[in-house]
């Protein structure tokens, strides 16, 4: 099965601290929903820009991204 990466961008120079604040909000949502989503992460690209990110399966995207409302969505790879 295809997995999903739902990303949220930040920019600016607060970004990594608003992605990291932003993955916290994403790791409850997964607690309150009791969801079986491990992978959750912050990279951070530059200084100025840095994303949060949830993995999820395909078949369980759709309702996941009505819900959270990520920026953007790309096919995960390991």
């Amino acid at each position: 099965m295809r997995k999903l990466k739902l990303i949220w961008d930040f920019r600016g120079p607060d970004a990594t601290k608003i992605a990291l604040h932003h993955e916290i909000h994403l790791k409850q949502y997964i607690e309150l929903e009791k969801l079986d989503i491990p992978l959750t992460g912050v990279e951070t690209i530059s200084d100025l820009y840095t994303i949060a990110y949830l993995v999820v399966d395909e078949k369980d995207m759709i309702p996941i991204r009505d819900v959270l409302k990520p920026h953007r969505g790309v096919v995960y790879s390991e």
